[in-house]
Order: structure tokens, then C-alpha cells, then sequence
């Protein structure tokens, strides 16, 4: 199984942040916080060439369904979507829900798994 799904754009970090947004609201996905991880390694003195950015990101009737199912589905919560530069190129990614709901011997966890990645990945690829 691939662990993850990745896009690229020719957008900003900025740009792509914002349009991917715009996509998860749709899903009635928010916007939790966003960790810049090359600002916080320059805060301890440390050098990250480009931009990386982390989004945690929910879905709050999903997250309640999920631990309502499984406590420990929780440790995968919320979900991750990472913005960063590549080689000039921004790229948009995620660990698949379902790779990381598959260490839970849980079919109703793979199948809300699998529903809120199909709608994970269709916000990244409508952004770009």
C-alpha cells in the first residue's frame, strides 16, 4: 500500500494554501493551525533550505464518528496535509487515512478511512 498521495502546482506555498482551503471547506474540512517548520527550525538556529509547512486539518462529524468507533484511531487525528518547495516546484501532500487506519484491525474505521480520503484527495487535486 502507498503511504501517501502527493500534487504538485506551479501556485505559491500562499497560493495553494489559500485554494486548498477554499477545497476543504467544501468538505467541511477546517483549517486548524499551520506549523511553518522552516521558520521554527530558524527560531532554534537550524536551516531548512525551502519553505515546509504542516496544515492539521478536521472534519468535526468525522472525527467524532472515527472515535467514537476507535479511541485510538485518535492517535492518527487530526488529519495531515503537508505544503512545501521541491526542487522550485510547490508540492501538496498527505498520508493516506487508509494506510495509517489499516494498523487498526477495524472495517468500519477502513471504510470511513477510505471515504475521508477519497474526499482528502480530491481537495488536493482541485487545487491544483
Amino acid at each position: 500500500m502507498n503511504f501517501a498521495y502527493t500534487v504538485e502546482t506551479k501556485k505559491s506555498i500562499d497560493e495553494a494554501i489559500s485554494d486548498l482551503e477554499k477545497q476543504l471547506k467544501e468538505e467541511k474540512f477546517g483549517i486548524l493551525w499551520t506549523f511553518d517548520i522552516k521558520e521554527k527550525l530558524e527560531e532554534k538556529g537550524f536551516q531548512l533550505d525551502e519553505e515546509y509547512k504542516v496544515l492539521e486539518v478536521c472534519n468535526p462529524k468525522e472525527a467524532e464518528r472515527v472515535l467514537k468507533e476507535e479511541k485510538m484511531a485518535g492517535y492518527f487525528l487530526p488529519c495531515k496535509i503537508v505544503v512545501y518547495k521541491e526542487a522550485g516546484s510547490t508540492k501538496i501532500g498527505l498520508p493516506k487515512p487508509t494506510a495509517l487506519i489499516s494498523m487498526i484491525d477495524n472495517q468500519n474505521l477502513k471504510e470511513m478511512a477510505a471515504d475521508i480520503e477519497k474526499r482528502l484527495i480530491g481537495c488536493l487535486d482541485k487545487t491544483v
